[in-house]
């Protein structure tokens, strides 16, 4: 005989499905990602350099140098680095952890064992058996979850990243810094050669009574100053090398180091990217925006906090007479459950809504941090082109000064020759020469210098090695629902 469903029984099915879909719906939600609309200009401010070349590679930008040593530091930097190594074993530890965050959601199953006794004290019993467990994540908190692990994960990247970039960036510059103290040093000791040929010049006219003693003080004096500036590179010299040392993972400096070399010349480079593009390969604004994610996470799974936890739940249980007061024993004996696990919080006065506003007020200001790090980032590449144009210019002016140097120390060495000037006169202007060339080798290493704080700025690094990335990267866009 067919079953017959009155209406009662029809509108009470109704709306028990209406009830599902509504749960079923609630189950999923969460709060949807801020959409971050990054303030970046169309274009730079400051005109980009055109020189004749192809565009920089921003993963090898150094090699524009065209040092095979400063590459060769480099490579051995990013191997040996501790801060970088340091920085991989953080991301692998996130990422072990980010690879089993969906597993708080699946079922589990544990075996335990206890030994129990009767209220009454009349027997004690042996307990052993499994429990198996299934939080469902319902109200967002799966969704939560994998927003926070996500969130950790990208933030680790970037830190990976943001260190490989630090560490390029100073290997550079030291290089740089050891090579034009290696150059000055040497225009110095020339100097200071011509000083005090100058001062054995001074004291020889003041024998034939040719020249006041103060003539001499004043000779002196000038020599004396020439060995005193000596100190400044070669502390410089000290300094970079230990620095290098440490970059590299060493105890001790490389003694080839210490061997002067010419200063790495900066070669044609251009660059082509636009803002926007600075979006993709900053670590700070990736870091700035993987906490928007992370704490998109934590917000919605504050939010869950609100609504009931829902699972469930499932247990054999085997009991084992151990000693019993009464005269039978029925054990052992065994029994199994299965139902649904059900947790309502009802009254925790208002701490649990107090986390929720909380957590909605971190994620408004770390959106508003992804928002400063764009602006950060864009003012110092901004800068950082505005240097480089004023460091062009500069190193411009002082090779023309000091190629007018150059040829008016010619002539008077022609002069000087001819006898028709005093070698007071050749010294000086050999002097001015010399001073010309440092202030040619300080605008140099400043132009390269700002090159490289170009290029830090727009987040220029190798990409990491396969070991080191994530195991199963997302796109941005898909993680985050943020333009890129």
């Amino acid at each position: 005989m067919p079953l017959r469903l009155s209406k009662t029984t029809d509108d009470s099915w109704l709306r028990m499905c209406v009830f599902g879909v509504v749960l079923s719906g609630l189950a999923g939600c969460a709060a949807p990602l801020p959409r971050l609309l990054p303030p970046v200009p169309a274009q730079w401010q400051h005109a980009v350099a055109a020189d004749p070349a192809q565009p920089t590679d921003l993963h090898g930008w150094w090699h524009a140098f065209a040092d095979p040593d400063l590459d060769a530091l480099v490579d051995r930097a990013l191997a040996n680095n501790l801060d970088v190594a340091q920085a991989v074993e953080r991301l692998r530890a996130v990422r072990t952890l980010h690879e089993r965050a969906h597993a708080r959601y699946l079922p589990a199953l544990n075996a335990r064992t206890d030994d129990v006794i009767d209220p009454d004290a009349s027997a004690s019993f042996f307990v052993a058996g499994f429990d198996a467990s299934w939080e469902l994540g319902l109200f967002g908190r799966a969704e939560g979850t994998r927003r926070e692990s996500q969130g950790a994960l990208d933030a680790g990247v970037a830190d990976l990243h943001a260190a490989r970039v630090t560490l390029v960036a100073e290997v550079v510059r030291e290089w740089i810094d050891l090579r034009t103290a290696q150059q000055q040093e040497q225009l110095l000791q020339r100097i200071s050669r011509q000083r005090r040929h100058a001062l054995e010049l001074q004291r020889t006219r003041q024998r034939l009574q040719l020249a006041a003693p103060g003539a001499v003080d004043q000779a002196q004096a000038a020599w004396a100053q020439a060995e005193a500036a000596l100190a400044a590179p070669r502390q410089a010299i000290d300094a970079s090398t230990q620095h290098l040392a440490v970059l590299l993972g060493q105890n001790h400096p490389d003694p080839a180091w210490l061997q002067a070399g010419t200063p790495p010349e900066l070669g044609a480079w251009r660059l082509d990217g636009t803002p926007a593009e600075l979006l993709r390969t900053r670590p700070e604004i990736a870091r700035a925006e993987a906490d928007v994610l992370r704490t998109a996470g934590e917000l919605a799974l504050t939010h869950a906090d609100l609504f009931p936890s829902i699972g469930l739940g499932a247990s054999m249980v085997w009991a084992t007479d151990i000693n019993n007061n009464h005269r039978f024993s029925t054990t052992p004996n065994g029994i199994a459950s299965v139902g649904p696990v059900i947790d309502i919080p009802l009254f925790d006065w208002g701490m649990r809504l107090a986390a929720m506003h909380a957590k909605a007020h971190e994620l408004k200001a770390s959106v508003l941090a992804y928002r400063q790090a764009v602006l950060q980032g864009v003012a110092e590449v901004e800068t950082a082109l505005g240097s480089l144009q004023q460091q062009r210019q500069r190193e411009q002016q002082d090779t023309l000064a000091w190629q007018a140097l150059q040829r008016a120390d010619q002539a008077m060495q022609v002069r000087a020759g001819l006898q028709l000037g005093s070698p007071l006169d050749r010294v000086e202007s050999q002097v001015a020469a010399d001073q010309a060339a440092l202030e040619l080798a300080d605008a140099r290493a400043a132009r390269s210098l700002a090159y490289v704080t170009l290029f830090k700025a727009l987040g220029g690094a190798p990409l990491p090695m396969p070991e080191t990335e994530p195991a199963t990267p997302q796109a941005s866009a898909d993680t985050h629902g943020m333009p890129r």
